[in-house]
């Protein structure tokens, strides 16, 4: 069991049988009121995210979650299979699970199975990951008094604002939680 000072960012916590994933937390203590803690937690298994508050003295059961190194095989429709690099085994994840994370996958990239029950639920891949540019505008030059972002297609399809630099063929670094760009590729 877990106490409400145990809440931190990236702690799994067992709510309504299903696991969720400490996302955001807040300790809060007005005058002659009992302290709480503020919470946004995400659910492994759907991917919902809900605030939540806990009281002092309320009972937090902590999520039997496991880690696993695996790799990205293929995907075929909307099912994504990954093979775990220890034992060999394959999962299979569908689109739904994976999210908009989908779209930065390729072939033998590393990522990690999160398990619960033995059952893989979601798929954590890397923070940033290179992605080549297959689509891009040219870059006009002259207002340069500003950073002037290009909207570009990367492999997968996802469009990234970019700088006016990236041309099609270069291998950008992007921030796969926010589909940023962050830099070019051999900076």
């Amino acid at each position: 069991m877990l106490s409400m000072n145990d809440l931190r960012q990236g702690v799994t916590i067992l709510e309504d049988g299903d696991p969720w994933i400490v996302l955001e937390t807040d300790f809060m203590k007005k005058a002659q009121r009992r302290p709480v803690m503020r919470t946004k937690i995400r659910n492994l298994k759907s991917g919902q995210v809900k605030e939540r508050t806990y009281k002092q003295g309320d009972n937090i059961s902590e999520a039997d979650v496991g880690k696993a190194k695996a790799r990205f095989l293929y995907a075929t429709g909307d099912q994504y299979t990954f093979m775990d690099d220890a034992t060999y085994e394959q999962y299979t994840l569908d689109a739904d699970t994976l999210g908009s994370s989908a779209a930065f996958l390729h072939e033998g990239m590393p990522v990690d199975l999160v398990t619960f029950e033995g059952t893989p639920v979601v798929a954590q891949l890397p923070l940033k990951v290179g992605a080549k540019v297959i689509s891009a505008p040219p870059g006009v030059r002259g207002d340069s008094a500003t950073n002037i972002m290009k909207e570009v297609t990367i492999e997968g399809g996802v469009k990234v604002k970019a700088p006016l630099f990236v041309k099609e063929g270069d291998v950008i670094i992007i921030d796969t939680r926010t589909a940023e760009y962050v830099s070019k590729a051999g900076e």
